[in-house]
């Protein structure tokens, strides 16, 4: 039986009736004693547990009194989005309507007395709508994505261009019609590169031209970026490039009309951004101006790869991504510019709220910017934020604040939730996030009174290291901030950032940007040449420390580092800069634990091989340098791969004498003769035999072979008729050719064009039980991957997974 207690109830003295004193005592039951386990856990714990659990709960509770939870929302928003789109199938649409309704119907039922549980049912709420937000942008794009490399001859019509300074231009089309071949499944924009032309095409114009067509690219390596995720959400469904400069279909008519009002507004705004961009490289020539047009029109492509590079290792790309830094100071040099003009009239400035007329001013620039900007992820972001700021100072509101941050990223996150799994939208909401944070810590920090500061000699100097630490304090945190993720997208780091930030942030802020906000003001008037000149100096200025600084090295690579890592990292980057109280520590003791984990765990094992989407491109990868298939590789693919194994080394193949077997340039489907079979497979063995360990030996447009450590043999052929002999002579055969069958007669691992095009690109890694495959896709259920799954013979879909890759030569 269990024990039970008895209570003896006496009355208090001084409260409620009098008892008398004859009354007995009153022996009631009570429920059993609670054991150990039963107890609560603030009631077990030691009593330094227990006030470390209740301050917890405090400083939660403050959190929540300050509205800091509200600023999770685009969090979990995000968080939904990014599950959806690295979900391995869709989910069904249902499924996640009722995911929403269950938690939001909760959320009304919990009501105000339980905020824990209504915050989480809340918290599941956002995360279901950005699921839902995410299927429906994926609904809205359906775009049709070329399923394989195809030459043929395309009409379609110019809706934007955009030059590169070297006679060539890049022309987004919108596909009329494509002959010789008629494509089943033709997309309906591309994006085709036209050379040889006398003049660029105009918007609106109809051309022609016979072009080598590609689908986007896939990941270059298992887990990096997928180029045919955003070409899906950008309604991008094929990239080219014209044979020969293509030709406008009718000569005498003129540009044609768009379809609609909406692609009306869109072309004019871009026939203007082409026109400024081509306004300011006539007066600014070379990199100097096509730097000056990217500031204002985001017209990249003109500067050289060159001074990219420079900017690039430099720290220093920001700057020519139109981004908060551009936005703000446009908007800042307007509004202070404009305020103080109206303060030159005393009538004007005592009878109407200038700063709110200013702030009015300020907003239709920095709208007239967006819409020249060409409606980039950083330069959307930027523009939300000011004009919340902006519009914030007419109610006499903070500008600078968390919650502006927060509504433009769930603005961003409801339009285009694609965005999030991007590193613009990440990077340039980290820098943010982490900018705002800290100026709220800075303008919370305690002032100490100071008269020697205020005396009229110092306060010059105070004013210039006020300026200059700011710059230093900005560049160091957005430096900081922004690391993750240029970890995660591009697996580098920048080394020497700071101190160009330091050089060229003066120089953008005091010459650069109101140089060019007044060259732009001028423009209309056609006097804005001599300010686009002081410009082109100021810039001239940026290049040449760019250089400098570059020159110094320090561009370090990372390589890609474990999955986990980075949503942990996240998670307590937000920790740290959306709290308020000294929880937010937790978030830097999240991001020390992990990044600890990271340094202290060995290295992973790279693969022993990799091989590109389409087969072209193999190399093997040794501890110093990687060896590839071609004395050129491309750089689009080779540089992903350099940067994700951290080997800058190239080695190129020994090129071996003697012609190809059959001639170059003929058919691939030709087949050898028994001696011609002989004579390549004894070649074959011998290049592999004779060889140097891990480095290809090739036959120009022919094969290529090469002997690994562990002794087993690579053989690459770019034409089919050697499939026989290198099967017979290698343990891995690979072939950009799309055959119809997936192995080799002799039982070596075989690799076509048609398997690596369901699978994307692959790593191999050689193990005691057998040959491990890693893969770009394991499924092609998502809609930007479907066009893989097509075949144009059957005019059908025929998913295939990696079954038929195996190491069958065991």
């Amino acid at each position: 039986m269990e024990e039970l207690t008895t209570v003896e109830l006496r009355p208090e003295a001084g409260v409620g009736r009098a008892v008398p004193p004859a009354l007995p005592a009153i022996a009631m039951v009570t429920r059993p004693a609670r054991t150990q386990s039963e107890t609560p856990l603030r009631h077990r714990l030691p009593a330094t547990g227990r006030q470390v659990l209740r301050a917890g709960a405090c400083m939660l509770g403050e959190e929540a009194d300050h509205g800091r939870l509200l600023l999770f929302s685009p969090v979990f928003l995000g968080a939904g989005s990014a599950c959806w789109f690295l979900a391995a199938w869709d989910f069904p649409f249902f499924a996640s309507l009722l995911c929403l309704l269950v938690p939001a119907a909760a959320v009304f039922l919990a009501g105000r007395s339980r905020p824990a549980l209504r915050a989480t049912f809340l918290a599941l709420a956002f995360f279901a709508c950005g699921m839902l937000s995410a299927q429906f942008e994926s609904w809205r794009a359906s775009t049709v994505i070329l399923d394989s490399a195809v030459t043929t001859t395309v009409t379609g019509r110019v809706e934007r261009r955009e030059g590169d300074g070297r006679g060539r231009w890049r022309y987004i089309l919108a596909v009329t019609g494509t002959e010789a071949p008629e494509l089943k499944r033709q997309p309906g924009r591309i994006t085709a590169i036209a050379r040889g032309a006398d003049a660029p095409f105009e918007i609106g114009d109809i051309i022609t031209g016979r072009a080598r067509l590609t689908p986007p690219a896939g990941p270059a390596l298992p887990a990096l970026n997928d180029f045919s995720f955003g070409a899906y959400f950008d309604g991008i469904g094929a990239n080219g490039f014209f044979y020969g400069a293509p030709k406008k279909v009718d000569l005498q008519a003129g540009p044609q009309a768009a379809r609609s009002t909406s692609e009306a507004v869109l072309e004019w705004l871009y026939q203007l951004r082409s026109s400024i961009g081509d306004r300011i490289r006539s007066i600014l020539p070379g990199d100097t101006g096509a730097f000056a047009a990217a500031l204002v029109t985001d017209e990249r492509r003109a500067i050289s790869k060159a001074t990219t590079e420079a900017l690039r290792q430099s720290g220093l790309a920001h700057i020519v991504a139109i981004s908060g830094l551009n936005m703000a100071l446009s908007a800042g040099i307007f509004f202070v510019g404009f305020r103080m003009l109206l303060s030159l009239f005393p009538g004007v400035a005592q009878a109407y709220p200038t700063k709110k007329i200013a702030a009015a001013g300020a907003l239709i620039a920095v709208t007239a910017y967006f819409l020249i900007s060409g409606f980039g992820v950083s330069a959307e972001r930027a523009f939300i934020m000011m004009a919340i700021m902006l519009i914030a100072v007419f109610f006499d509101r903070p500008s600078i604040s968390l919650r502006n941050v927060v509504l433009s990223a769930l603005v961003i996150i409801a339009i285009s939730p694609s965005e999030v799994l991007g590193p613009s939208f990440q990077m340039s909401f980290a820098a943010t996030l982490a900018l705002v944070s800290g100026y709220q810590l800075w303008k919370d920090r305690r002032i100490r009174e100071n008269a020697l500061l205020k005396l009229p000699i110092i306060r010059p100097v105070v004013a210039v290291a006020g300026f200059f630490g700011g710059v230093f304090l900005t560049s160091l945190i957005g430096g900081f901030s922004t690391a993750l993720f240029s970890i995660e997208h591009f697996h580098r780091l920048t080394a020497y950032g700071l101190p160009a930030n330091l050089a060229t942030m003066p120089i953008i802020s005091f010459i650069v940007m109101p140089a060019g906000l007044l060259a732009m003001l001028l423009m209309p008037f056609g006097l804005d040449a001599p300010l686009w000149k002081v410009v082109g100096f100021g810039l001239d200025m940026v290049i040449a420390v760019a250089k400098t600084v570059s020159g110094w090295g320090g561009d370090i690579g990372v390589g890609r580092l474990p999955a986990w890592y980075f949503v942990v990292a996240v998670a307590g980057f937000l920790l740290l800069t959306l709290l308020r109280t000294r929880l937010r520590h937790a978030g830097t003791s999240i991001l020390a634990a992990s990044t600890s984990i990271v340094l202290l765990l060995p290295v992973p094992r790279p693969p022993d091989l990799v091989i590109s989407e389409d087969g072209s491109l193999v190399a093997v990868v040794a501890a110093e340098a990687m060896a590839s298939n071609r004395e050129n590789p491309p750089d689009f693919i080779f540089d992903q791969w350099q940067r994700a194994l951290v080997l800058p080394a190239h080695y190129p193949p020994k090129m071996l004498d003697g012609p190809a077997i059959p001639p170059e340039g003929d058919d691939r489907r030709v087949r050898l003769s028994r001696d011609q079979q002989n004579e390549a497979r004894t070649a074959m063995r011998a290049a592999a035999a004779g060889g140097e360990t891990n480095r290809f030996s090739c036959v120009k447009r022919a094969w290529c072979t090469s002997r690994l450590g562990n002794g087993r043999i690579v053989t690459v052929i770019d034409n089919a008729a050697y499939l026989g002999p290198a099967c017979d002579a290698a343990d891995i055969v690979v072939t950009s050719v799309r055959l119809r069958f997936n192995s080799c007669r002799s039982g070596g691992t075989l690799f076509t064009g048609e398997t690596l095009r369901k699978t994307g690109s692959i790593e191999l890694r050689f193990a005691d039980t057998g040959l491990e495959v890693a893969t770009a896709f394991e499924t092609l259920s998502r809609p930007w991957m479907r066009h893989r799954a097509y075949d144009w013979r059957s005019n059908s879909f025929v998913e295939s997974g990696l079954s038929s890759v195996s190491d069958s030569g065991e």
